[in-house]
């Protein structure tokens, strides 16, 4: 599922016809990754991966996670810990055993539920001013000013972002930006 509809698309961009429906469903679908480059995974996924256990905590990398699916060893001999007997706390991505023990003995094979649930509505606003602003260079000031025509006047690009992403939709992404990983 992408972050806005056709139909959402074509709005924002004042389209009343059918004619860039293939062409503008492209930018839909690559509206997902600069997004959640920023404020991590919007829309739900499994995610499996492997988690070095030698603490209190487990650490998930992919935050917010919504719900733990299951925790087991992955070296031999260990055993698999009922969900129901730690704690998620979705928006750190921190797992805590709810006795207070440690995760030891090694690797540990997490599956979980990423994302929000739903996406809020100012990361969808976020994503229709990325498509107006990704859609007008793909027409540029021949179509007049459709997405805004200060886009390409950025004057303070964000380091690493160069002016694919405006200024507004790191803004309005900004109460949703994921903390820095900690090695």
């Amino acid at each position: 599922m992408a972050l806005v509809t056709l139909a959402e698309a074509k709005a924002q961009l004042d389209i009343d016809t059918t004619t860039h429906d293939t062409e503008l469903q492209k930018y839909i679908d690559a509206l997902t990754a600069p997004i959640e480059r920023y404020v991590g995974p919007v829309e739900n996924r499994s995610v499996s991966e492997v988690i070095e256990g030698r603490s209190s905590t487990l650490c998930l990398t992919n935050v917010p996670a919504v719900s733990l699916t299951s925790i087991v060893p992955v070296l031999t001999g260990g055993q698999a810990i009922n969900v129901g007997d730690v704690y998620l706390d979705g928006t750190k991505g921190i797992v805590r055993k709810l006795d207070g023990g440690s995760f030891c003995g090694g690797l540990w094979t997490v599956t979980y539920t990423a994302g929000r649930g739903s996406v809020p509505e100012t990361i969808r606003l976020a994503a229709l001013i990325l498509l107006q602003h990704l859609w007008r260079t793909q027409y540029g000031a021949a179509r007049g000013n459709v997405g805004g025509g200060d886009d390409f006047d950025v004057t303070e690009p964000i380091v690493g972002w160069g002016y694919a992403i405006p200024n507004r939709v790191l803004q309005l992404l900004e109460a949703y930006k994921v903390p820095p990983a900690v090695a």
